[in-house]
């Protein structure tokens, strides 16, 4: 059932299950809640109380605001915690994964750890090598047309490069439901700008951070050339306990594409650092 929470200059959406230590999922941009469907029930099973996002722009939130940067939306994660009664542990997908980031840095004492799945979480640098590897010229090419054009079937193209190989059986549907989102130009302006955002913000708390993180790439993420080099590179400029693991076959969604996988990487990590 979906709850509201009046942040600043309009409405965040989110759903809560279960009864534990509190985990709050945001997803990436163009996307919504629903992208992690297929997490949320064995987080319940696994004892977890989870509270599952709509970030700003997406879902059911608000469509407009008057920014859609990362810092923006690491404000609305924390006040979502502190509305829930904290603490908590963030996971954040591609763009909310440098969200978490600056939430954890800005509020250590309601974050007990960080999770970033695919996390846009450094300023990125386009090389010509990066250009050679084909899945990486073919994700970047329909993610400009998409904010170029804000056309919600490149956005359809870039997922066929984003999920490849094994899809989920409702594929067709979380198709159909992104591309009825993104017909709404509010909603399509929303991504447009989140993709204008840099993630420069995210990087300079990197040093910031004091929690455990633990970083989760697919190794056939088109966002990157060399998705195990951008998360290492994570890693290393994280000051505090963090590990990378890599999920082969999985590209930007390892949580949509590989649940059983994601969750079975994220379980310890909630073992051993998230608390009632």
């Amino acid at each position: 059932m979906s709850q509201h929470l009046k942040v600043n200059d309009g409405t965040i959406a989110y759903e809560v299950s279960g009864e534990g230590p509190l985990v709050v999922l945001a997803h990436g941009m163009g996307d919504s809640r629903a992208a992690y469907r297929f997490v949320i029930p064995q987080l319940v099973a696994a004892g977890y109380r989870v509270a599952a996002v709509d970030i700003r722009g997406c879902g059911e939130s608000s469509a407009a605001w008057p920014s859609y940067s990362r810092t923006d939306i690491a404000g609305d994660l924390i006040a979502l915690v502190r509305h829930l009664g904290g603490p908590a542990v963030l996971v954040g997908h591609s763009i909310s994964g440098g969200a978490v980031t600056i939430a954890a840095a800005q509020a250590p004492e309601l974050i007990e750890g960080i999770v970033e799945l695919g996390p846009f979480t450094r300023k990125q640098a386009l090389s010509l090598g990066s250009l050679r590897v084909k899945r990486y010229r073919a994700g970047l090419t329909r993610l400009m047309l998409t904010a170029i054009l804000g056309s919600a079937k490149q956005w359809l193209r870039y997922m066929d490069v984003a999920v490849p190989g094994r899809r989920p059986a409702d594929w067709d549907e979380q198709l159909r439901r992104m591309d009825a989102m993104l017909s709404e130009p509010a909603r399509m302006k929303a991504i447009q700008r989140m993709g204008q955002s840099a993630p420069t913000d995210a990087g300079a708390q990197l040093a910031n951070v004091r929690c455990p993180a633990l970083i989760i790439e697919g190794t056939l993420d088109p966002d990157w050339a060399d998705p195990r080099a951008e998360g290492e590179a994570i890693v290393a400029a994280l000051p505090g306990q963090a590990e990378l693991r890599m999920i082969e076959g999985a590209g930007h969604y390892p949580h949509t594409q590989y649940p059983d996988e994601t969750v079975a990487l994220i379980l310890p990590f909630l073992k051993a650092y998230a608390r009632a």
